[in-house]
């Protein structure tokens, strides 16, 4: 078991300043905080979290903004598709639950993009509800403080783990912020900071650090990939208000046509990229009344 005393007493002055762990962040903010999060460093979401939550305080305004001004303040967070399903969540929530983010785990479920952690983890950081909360930082350290393993895959039993350790009383919310904190900072995924670990009994350092017998995780690489050039036609569109010639998207990927040529129907299908009737190239919603096609036309 975790020691929720120890666990607590480390994080109450090892927490990082977070702006979207304060007292009083609404539950809105605090959900586009969540998909920002998702597979991109807190360095990077921080600025444009801030940006974000200052112009489009709540559901309603974010509903209100266009798709396009949407995935320009995305900026470089990559996977822009978040953005289109935080745009498409924020509708939801201001036309079907009167601007309010639902508290209820089967009600978030429900709203687009929102998945099995993200509907947890606004139930439990911004409404205090006793709800088992797992990342691949929590799940780390399940594997290694109560089971003794270095890591372990995702599992049906996460939930049921997490849950057996969460304390039955007010703490359960602020011990899953701490569990989660745990794993990010200290027992990190490769050189764990075993000897500032706050807690005091661990089954992994217990049984000598055995190392992991999953199969080593491949490094996802960016350079060269579909991403990559989606990134760069994505660039050149939030830069021009204005529709732009495919002229101006071939430049940007000189070595691989056809790869260019497959981001960019990519990016039309999945309805974040517009070609206007004569043949232009606009963010979604920025085209026009004409600019509805989601099939390339050369």
């Amino acid at each position: 078991m975790v020691d929720a005393g120890e666990l607590l007493k480390w994080y109450s002055h090892a927490r990082r300043d977070l702006p979207w762990r304060q007292p009083g962040v609404p539950a809105w903010q605090i959900l586009v905080s969540e998909f920002m999060l998702q597979q991109t460093p807190v360095a990077r979401v921080n600025p444009i979290w801030r940006d974000w939550v200052a112009r489009w305080p709540t559901p309603s305004a974010t509903a209100a903004a266009s798709a396009a001004d949407v995935l320009r303040a995305w900026g470089k967070l990559g996977y822009p598709r978040r953005a289109k399903r935080l745009h498409e969540c924020a509708t939801v929530i201001a036309t079907e639950h009167g601007d309010v983010v639902p508290d209820d785990v089967d009600a978030l479920l429900a709203l687009p993009g929102v998945g099995t952690y993200t509907a947890r983890a606004i139930a439990c950081f911004a409404y205090g509800k006793r709800v088992p909360v797992v990342d691949t930082n929590v799940r780390r350290v399940v594997a290694r403080v109560v089971h003794g393993r270095a890591d372990s895959p995702a599992s049906v039993r996460d939930l049921a783990d997490v849950d057996a350790i969460l304390p039955d009383d007010e703490r359960a919310p602020e011990f899953s912020i701490a569990l989660m904190e745990l794993g990010a900072i200290v027992c990190t995924a490769r050189s764990p900071k075993c000897g500032v670990c706050p807690l005091s009994i661990c089954a992994w350092r217990s049984a000598g650090f055995p190392p992991s017998t999953e199969p080593a995780r491949r490094v996802q690489k960016f350079a060269g990939t579909d991403r990559q050039v989606r990134g760069k036609l994505l660039d050149v569109l939030r830069a021009n208000e204005a529709p732009v010639a495919r002229a101006a998207l071939d430049v940007v990927w000189l070595t691989d046509p056809a790869q260019r040529d497959r981001a960019l129907d990519s990016l039309l299908v999945d309805g974040l990229v517009e070609q206007t009737a004569d043949g232009l190239f606009a963010l979604s919603g920025e085209g026009g009344e004409a600019g509805t096609s989601n099939v390339l036309v050369n």
